[in-house]
């Protein structure tokens, strides 16, 4: 029996492994003036799914903050506000990750633990590190102050930018 269980282990942790083994593109958060926020997200494709895995420290403890792909990767401006808005390929209305009419850069808030610490795991069919109008690759990564209300038009009423990444190609 004990043998079994550790075989049927084995297959399902290959299974999950394989599931990222595709084209992958990362995107290191740094702190946007005045903030201390930073961390790194990591994107894999596999078919039609991207996995978004990651962690970002430096946020405000027991807090959710809005976290979206923006239209430009360029950090360059100190605030994050290079960045333009939120990626919008097919000119949908702001909203919540899932829903019916979302941006494909609107992502899940993040929710950061008692130490101010948010770890993200996730998979979406809105984006893609492959080509195509949907690629985020050469986007920017936000992290805002804010919880996403998702219904302010266009941003979500996030507030400031506390960090910022290029999302590039690994």
């Amino acid at each position: 029996m004990t043998k079994l269980l550790c075989i049927f282990s084995l297959c399902l942790l290959c299974a999950c492994a394989s599931q990222n083994t595709g084209p992958s593109a990362s995107a290191q958060l740094v702190p946007t003036k005045g903030n201390i926020a930073s961390g790194l997200v990591t994107l894999t494709q596999s078919g039609s799914k991207v996995f978004v895995v990651g962690e970002i420290r430096g946020l405000q403890p027991n807090a959710q903050h809005g976290f979206h792909i923006h239209e430009k990767g360029d950090c360059s401006s100190g605030d994050g506000m290079s960045t333009g808005g939120h990626f919008n390929p097919t000119t949908q209305s702001h909203g919540a990750h899932g829903s019916a009419s979302h941006h494909a850069g609107d992502l899940p808030s993040l929710v950061a633990d008692a130490n101010g610490v948010a770890k993200l795991n996730f998979e979406t069919s809105s984006i893609s590190v492959e080509g195509g109008t949907a690629s985020v690759v050469g986007r920017g990564l936000i992290v805002h102050r804010d919880p996403d209300d998702y219904t302010t038009q266009p941003t979500g009423n996030s507030g400031p930018r506390l960090a910022c990444a290029v999302i590039v190609k690994n």
